[in-house]
């Protein structure tokens, strides 16, 4: 009777493998899909090797020091006349951060090279919102080149590197370099919008002999507004001396890197719709693989908590800087060694102050019937259904648009 109780036991093994490979791992596969993300930035210190340190160069300043003082202190000497300055960006809808910007800057400028382009990266139409509110930069008009870049719509059923777009700009952004007047030997501030150099560490390489011919610059990162710090990691600023071969780039260049030269503000918007549009139109949009993720009470309380809007592990290559970075970002009640024109224009700017994390989410149009009509061919991309106003849905009648299940309506919307 024994040998026949084991044969009866062994016949059910086969039915618990069955069970394991129909059902268990069917479940591990599809969890591993869901959080593949995830999952590879928890392990990126196993699989990835962080790029090589840059050199610091050490950072010199304080009021009522000389310039020739602080060029010594730098190992450099003082120059008989500043050199000319220009400030080169692509730029998509940062308006308030532009301001500040170049109200910060424009004393030590020359010219503001601005492009912008009718497209996002992810190609996707988009008003020209510098071209449409210049009259608040009537400050520096005789100092402003402005450009349009005359993107490519994306089509339904078609994939292009939101990179690659991305790429095409900044090239373009050559051509209209050399049509602004710069010159061999004069200095060049390659960054984003929203990558602001101090006015000192301007005005030092500006007034400075013997610079290296190209420098990046090290900016406090903050996220949302100046009230949650996350450290000293934004690198990609750079200020060169033009020359022959200088070609406009947001990558690494050399290995020195000028300490502490400014502040990086992201995501530092006024309006909900902002972060929105931000989240689709940057080269990450694929990071928003939700349609919740566009939830405008989602991302408020995502702000005043500063977690993270794309629900992501810290990109680190350690994993004790990524587990020190994991969570919310703490508070900072200090506004201190800030943009001066932020200080002096407190109420207007509250929301990148501490205590301004909440935002509004206003409808505004400035688009004439015609820009709004010809915007609405957006709407081929239907991928997340998302309330609209009746007067984007009287556009689409007019367009012959059956699915109003847009994703990028609030293109519409400035």
């Amino acid at each position: 009777m024994a040998p026949r109780h084991l044969r009866l036991a062994s016949r059910r093994v086969p039915f618990k493998v069955l069970f394991i490979l129909l059902i268990f791992v069917p479940i591990c596969v599809i969890g591993i899909l869901i959080h593949a993300q995830h999952i590879s930035y928890l392990f990126r210190p196993l699989w990835d090797n962080p790029p090589s340190p840059f050199k610091h160069v050490p950072h010199y300043y304080a009021e009522n020091v000389s310039m020739e003082h602080l060029c010594l202190l730098h190992g450099w000497s003082l120059r008989s006349e500043p050199r000319r300055v220009f400030d080169a960006i692509i730029f998509s809808n940062e308006l308030d951060i532009l301001e500040i910007r170049w109200r910060e800057l424009h004393p030590y400028i020359t010219k503001f090279v601005i492009l912008e382009s009718n497209t996002t990266f992810t190609g996707i139409p988009k008003p020209l919102f510098f071209d449409s509110n210049r009259f608040r930069f009537a400050f520096v008009k005789e100092k402003i080149v402005h450009g349009v870049f005359s993107g490519r719509i994306a089509t339904r059923g078609t994939y292009e590197s939101p990179f690659g777009l991305e790429f095409e700009q900044r090239r373009a952004m050559n051509g209209l370099l050399r049509g602004s007047g710069i010159s061999n030997g004069d200095l060049i501030i390659m960054s984003d919008a929203d990558e602001i150099p101090s006015p000192h560490t301007v005005k030092l390489l500006q007034w400075c002999e013997e610079i290296p011919h190209a420098i990046h610059l090290e900016l406090k990162h903050y996220m949302y507004s100046f009230e949650f710090p996350v450290d000293y990691s934004s690198w990609r600023a750079t200020i060169q001396i033009f020359g022959p071969q200088t070609g406009y780039r947001h990558s690494r260049q050399t290995d020195l890197i000028l300490s502490d030269s400014g502040w990086h503000c992201s995501f530092c918007f006024r309006r909900l719709q902002e972060f929105v549009f931000k989240m689709t139109a940057y080269s990450h949009a694929d990071r928003v693989r939700r349609k919740g993720f566009l939830n405008y009470s989602r991302i408020q309380k995502l702000i005043c908590r500063g977690d993270d809007l794309f629900d992501m592990l810290p990109e680190e290559y350690t994993f004790r800087e990524l587990i020190k970075k994991m969570g919310p970002i703490p508070h900072s009640a200090s506004a201190v060694h800030l943009p001066a024109y932020l200080i002096e224009n407190a109420d207007k700017l509250r929301f990148l102050l501490p205590g301004g994390c909440l935002r509004t989410h206003e409808w505004r149009v400035r688009q004439s019937p015609n820009q709004v009509s010809k915007m609405c061919r957006c709407s081929t991309f239907s991928l997340f259904r998302t309330p609209m106003p009746s007067f984007v849905k009287g556009c689409l009648v007019a367009n012959k648009v059956e699915n109003w299940s847009l994703k990028k309506w609030y293109l519409l919307l400035h």
